[in-house]
């Protein structure tokens, strides 16, 4: 079951990249009563290519109304991939700033994030919005697995990102090599995140109600 961590208004973007994640959150937005548009940032990647070609097919054969971006400028130095990419990203997003920008972010990325930010001595937790930018993250309390499920049941085409595989990124070793024994040590550990992320959700609210 899919399960909300943030109320969504009645207008959004969803951030489509063609995969199970953003191809879910799309088709979960259109069933509710919203206005919905699509974004996709063509990162001028062999898989880039594909992936536009794929969600301009899907969206005009959806009739969802789509604007596509793409990269507008070098990598500056010091500036690893990940991060030109995100910084990319984050610049298109922020330009549609008439609604908050859906992405298909959910708990499996939330415990890598805070595995990820607890090795590097921070531990972190992902929030279901950014207080810098207008993207909102909804789908944090609902785990991959519901996400492939949604998409199995309902019959929503998507495509895999072979990059997903490759442990050049950091986001692949954490999540091939280092998840798989963080769950054998604590099998419930997307349960934990998820407490801790509703708790400092719920702890917001309350701040916000005694200001």
């Amino acid at each position: 079951m899919i399960r909300l961590l943030e109320k969504v208004p009645g207008k959004v973007y969803v951030a489509l990249s063609g995969g199970v994640d953003s191809m879910t959150a799309l088709d979960f937005m259109r069933r509710g009563k919203r206005s919905v548009h699509a974004l996709y940032f063509d990162h001028k990647t062999a898989h880039g290519r594909e992936a536009r070609a794929f969600v301009e097919n899907y969206c005009k054969s959806a009739r969802v109304p789509l604007t596509v971006s793409t990269l507008s400028r070098d990598r500056s130095e010091g500036e690893s991939l990940e991060e030109f990419w995100r910084n990319e990203r984050i610049r298109f997003f922020k330009e549609m700033s008439d609604a908050p920008v859906v992405t298909g972010h959910h708990l499996d990325d939330a415990v890598e994030w805070w595995i990820f930010t607890s090795l590097h001595g921070n531990p972190r937790l992902m929030g279901a919005r950014n207080s810098d930018t207008n993207v909102v993250r909804p789908f944090l309390a609902t785990p991959k697995e519901e996400l492939i499920e949604w998409c199995r049941k309902k019959g929503i085409p998507h495509i895999q990102d072979p990059s997903n595989e490759s442990r050049n990124y950091m986001r692949n070793k954490i999540r091939h090599d280092i998840m798989p024994h963080a769950l054998a040590v604590n099998p419930g550990l997307r349960t934990t995140v998820r407490n801790m992320m509703l708790k400092e959700r719920d702890n917001g609210k309350q701040d916000l109600l005694h200001r």
